[in-house]
């Protein structure tokens, strides 16, 4: 069989390697290679007929990709209890694999062994926590070049970003691409949290038209910047600014997609039109499903004078243990 792989630019290999795959001819078993400074070979098992490409090339010596993370570390000479407390996930974001490591031994290693799985990155990153008042995330490089700039797709979504300035969380990626197929052409609606445009580029690229509020300098840039990139700059009116100063915002649906969301409700309320729709996220403890996000979103409409149907009720990820991040849907008349 021979070892086939496409020539595309390197800035496009992440986003194509989704294409490939899409395709169903992207050959996992081996490695992304460089072809030369600006070209990267993505290894296919057939000539692909829908994705884009420079040229087909013949593999002679094709590096084969390991799959395990705990077989690479065994053949460092890692123990087996040094190995129980490696990472057993991670996300890869565009070019950078996000990592959490907590008490993993020699995290260096574990690092230079992940960009070995994942030929298409070029960055390991130490994931800690979330803080501040723009929660701004607290990471740190491990391994790999260092550039923490990099393009992400999700379902034909792009989202630029730089790591070490805003956060962004792979658990949500379900709750991103539901977005985009929630929302009707020319309906209005109001991201009150929108960051670099995690639910607003979903939904604008569906055809709907967002008021898009971010307060986050960092991520408002990368805000404009996607909505450029995505080709949906008409689609998206976005504002740096604090979401309870736009008092002149009417929408058909509001989105809520923050974890204190609840303490928003008053604004989210003014803004939404009788019969929209509203997706208010919470994160909240197991006991508590779903009693305490739905009585909060009641009690702050029955304050208004408006009634409550609750359309669903979702878990999106755990949060921490005993704790989840949850959104509840529901019709506001």
């Amino acid at each position: 069989m021979r070892n086939l792989a496409v020539l595309v630019a390197k800035p496009r290999a992440e986003a194509t390697i989704a294409e490939l795959e899409a395709e169903g001819v992207y050959d996992d078993s081996r490695k992304v290679s460089e072809h030369d400074d600006e070209l990267v070979e993505l290894p296919v098992t057939a000539r692909p007929t829908e994705t884009r490409f420079e040229e087909v090339v013949e593999q002679s010596d094709p590096e084969i990709r390991h799959t395990d993370l705990d077989s690479l570390l065994r053949e460092r000479g890692w123990s087996d209890d040094d190995i129980d407390r490696a990472p057993k996930s991670w996300a890869v974001v565009g070019s950078v694999i996000l990592v959490q490591f907590d008490d993993c031994p020699r995290p260096e290693e574990v690092g230079e062994e992940l960009l070995a799985l994942h030929g298409e990155a070029e960055t390991v990153l130490s994931r800690g926590g979330i803080s501040g008042e723009h929660r701004e995330p607290d990471v740190s490089v491990v391994a790999g070049s260092g550039d923490t700039e990099t393009v992400h797709t999700e379902h034909g979504t792009k989202y630029a970003l730089d790591l070490r300035e805003v956060m962004f969380a792979p658990g949500n990626q379900r709750e991103r691409s539901r977005m985009g197929d929630v929302v009707s052409p020319d309906e209005r609606v109001f991201d009150m949290f929108a960051g670099i445009g995690y639910f607003t580029l979903p939904m604008a690229r569906a055809g709907a038209n967002v008021t898009a509020v971010e307060r986050n300098p960092a991520s408002f840039k990368s805000l404009v910047e996607n909505a450029m990139l995505n080709d949906v700059p008409d689609r998206i009116d976005a504002y740096r600014a604090d979401c309870r100063e736009m008092a002149d915002v009417r929408a058909e649906r509001v989105v809520m997609g923050y974890y204190d969301a609840h303490e928003y409700l008053d604004t989210a309320l003014a803004a939404l039109e009788p019969g929209g729709v509203i997706h208010m996220h919470e994160t909240t403890p197991e006991n508590r499903l779903w009693e305490r996000p739905v009585s909060r979103l009641e009690s702050a409409a029955h304050e208004h004078g408006r009634d409550v149907e609750i359309l669903d009720t979702r878990r999106v990820k755990s949060h921490s243990e005993g704790v989840w991040h949850v959104v509840v849907d529901a019709r506001v008349e």
